[in-house]
């Protein structure tokens, strides 16, 4: 449900909500409706909330508010684990950024860094990738003892990619009394402990939002035998009526033999997992979104973060491991209230547990036409999507023509937000 609140009802300026009005964004979504006033206020925040919830600009819109222009720079840092999710927050900040007065940069690897470095030093904000910020620091281009807030993005994900030494190098470089805010897909285990290290007397919020039936998406579960998974990949990839696809695996090396396997079916897909080079996943990315390569071979790690547009189908080839998989997986279609599918395999072993995965979701309806077993009875609405006709699960027809995706500045005000009217699951 979209929030009864405005922006201005949480504190946020005019001269700020005017910029978001005009992007299309009148009311702050639910992880944006914890955190902001908390970060406003000066606390430190612990926020678990998915990709594509409208983190973003959960801390966005507070950290503009709180800095002025003339604080001494950069005067705060946005740690992310990816070139993709940097430049992705960078695009979302820029422009209620220079609406204060405010300059906002990415910094990442495989880039020069000597233009970076400059437009470091001038930045009130720097939006960087922990590698490459410590080379900058390194270089002594910049200080980060003027740091007034620090936000930790993905954090459970830089932990994965084995920036846990970096972080806490980066870390100790900024001053001990600023305002923290750590934003995870968990925050138990590892990603717990840090967060606990790096905040002070945190506020803490969770929003796991939940598949709304109004989305444009359709969601779809096809009954598979283990020898014939790639025929039948196949044959979901014919589908006249697809646009850009992802299709999740579960491991590094089931990415590269699919890729390999799809080949040999005179189907060309690239790959893109955690053992692929900074610029072998950069160039992979670059080749699917303009459409030279229409299908990306993904784990979920080397997902994390993208939000590319125009994509029409997910393929769960490997069924997701728990509820926050399938959410964050199908999350990457139907953005924006607009159309996608998303189609998991499943074999039958694997009946029950991902019965109670859509179950858990309110999808048993659609898990149902599947004709596997479930393991309970009764649950869930319909799977088409508001504005689709036909049949919506299953192995059956598959989902109307996707719709024409928005450009940047759609995108930017709909990044990660459930979608006003069309909300997918994500």
């Amino acid at each position: 449900m979209p929030s009864q609140q405005s922006f201005a009802d949480l504190g946020v300026s005019k001269v700020v909500c005017d910029v978001l009005s005009k992007r299309g964004i009148d009311e702050p979504f639910a992880i944006q409706n914890l955190v902001v006033p908390d970060v406003l206020a000066g606390h430190d925040v612990l926020a678990k909330s998915p990709t594509g919830s409208g983190k973003t600009l959960a801390f966005a819109v507070p950290i503009v508010e709180r800095l002025q222009a003339t604080d001494q720079r950069p005067a705060a840092l946005i740690l992310a684990p990816t070139r993709e999710l940097a430049l992705q927050i960078v695009d979302d900040m820029h422009d209620i950024a220079h609406a204060r007065a405010l300059s906002v940069v990415a910094v990442y690897g495989g880039a020069g860094i000597q233009r970076q470095m400059e437009r470091a030093r001038r930045s009130h904000i720097i939006v960087a990738t922990p590698g490459r910020l410590e080379d900058i620091i390194q270089r002594r281009a910049i200080s980060l003892q003027n740091i007034k807030i620090l936000v930790l993005d993905e954090a459970d994900r830089m932990l994965d990619m084995g920036f846990r030494p970096a972080v806490d190098r980066i870390v100790a470089l900024t001053p001990r009394k600023r305002q923290t805010l750590f934003f995870s897909a968990t925050l138990e285990g590892d990603a717990g402990k840090i967060a606990g290290a790096y905040t002070s007397d945190a506020r803490r919020h969770e929003h796991v939002p939940a598949v709304d039936h109004k989305a444009e998406t359709v969601h779809r579960f096809v009954r598979v035998q283990h020898e014939a998974k790639v025929d039948v990949l196949v044959e979901e990839l014919k589908d006249a009526e697809r646009g850009l696809t992802i299709v999740f695996v579960r491991t590094k090396r089931g990415a590269d033999r699919l890729v390999k396997r799809l080949k040999d079916n005179y189907v060309t897909a690239v790959a893109m997992h955690g053992d692929k080079s900074q610029s072998q996943r950069e160039k992979a990315l670059a080749r699917f979104e303009r459409g030279e390569v229409d299908i990306l071979v993904a784990t979920d790690v080397a997902a994390r973060g993208i939000d590319v547009r125009d994509v029409t189908h997910v393929i769960n080839y490997d069924m997701p491991e728990d509820r926050d998989g399938y959410v964050h997986r199908t999350g990457r279609t139907g953005r924006a209230g607009r159309a996608g599918i998303g189609v998991t395999f499943v074999l039958g072993d694997q009946a029950r547990d991902m019965s109670r995965i859509a179950s858990d979701l309110g999808l048993h309806k659609e898990f149902s036409l599947s004709g596997l077993p479930t393991s309970t009875s009764g649950g869930g609405g319909g799977g088409r999507s508001r504005g689709h006709g036909g049949n919506g699960g299953g192995a059956g027809p598959r989902g109307g023509r996707p719709q024409q995706r928005p450009g940047r500045r759609e995108r930017a005000a709909s990044a990660g937000r459930p979608g006003g009217n069309g909300r997918s699951a994500r």
